[in-house]
């Protein structure tokens, strides 16, 4: 197992990340999101709650250049799931679930984002809660080393998460131009403390130059109840 901290520490700029995971005491089910940002575009953001929901939008509308690859809605909340990726795949995900389809049919018509030289990968997670249990499912769609015509897409699933463990997947293996996506399975992590200790510890660990926003969520799987936290560096 890797310490959190340190993993999201140990480069400038993984860009957008997500983790999934269960709580210490056994009782919830746990994920963040981040996103980072080095251009101007990208800094000029704010996570907001919707409902049950988490949309992105401008902090400075003024300001706003290209909104079709930062604005979209990470978090989407249906009746025995929860939805969080790094961009508007979160509807896509939502809509085949509603229609009775799966996570991975979903992402199979999605692939990686037209930003070259990048192609930043999309990144995606799913909870799904069941008899006062979850089980969670974490993906990447990314280029083949960069190639605009070839894409990869990768499905991990975990079906009895452990107390105190998760996985923390990100968009980016570290800063670069291009920059490098990310490699292999997600990083096993540990999981600590309640929500707000969860919440300072990313947010403390991202690199102060490039991070722009974090959401984090605590599900009690007795009740289905949620607690969450929002970080905005713009406010």
């Amino acid at each position: 197992m890797t310490e959190l901290t340190a993993e999201i520490a140990s480069t400038t700029y993984p860009g957008r990340g997500i983790i999934i995971g269960r709580s210490a005491d056994g009782k919830k089910a746990v994920t963040g999101y981040f996103i980072m940002g080095r251009s101007e575009n990208s800094r000029n953001r704010v996570f907001v709650a919707e409902g049950k929901d988490l949309k992105t939008q401008a902090f400075d509308p003024s300001k706003l250049v290209d909104p079709s690859l930062i604005i979209y809605a990470p978090v989407r909340t249906l009746e025995n799931a929860t939805i969080v990726t790094n961009g508007d795949q979160t509807d896509t995900i939502r809509d085949f679930i509603l229609a009775g389809k799966t996570f991975e049919e979903a992402l199979r018509t999605r692939t990686f984002e037209p930003d070259p030289p990048n192609f930043t990968p999309r990144i995606s997670g799913i909870m799904e809660f069941k008899d006062g249990d979850f089980s969670y499912k974490l993906s990447i769609l990314k280029s083949n080393c960069g190639r605009e015509a070839s894409a990869l897409r990768f499905f991990f699933e975990y079906v009895q998460p452990v107390a105190g463990e998760g996985h923390f997947i990100h968009t980016y293996k570290c800063d670069g131009n291009p920059i490098p996506s990310f490699e292999g399975e997600p990083t096993l992590v540990n999981i600590e403390g309640d929500i707000d200790t969860f919440t300072n510890n990313v947010w403390t660990s991202l690199n102060q130059d490039n991070k722009v926003s974090l959401y984090t969520r605590f599900t009690d799987l007795a009740t289905g109840e949620y607690e969450e936290r929002i970080i905005n560096k713009n406010q």
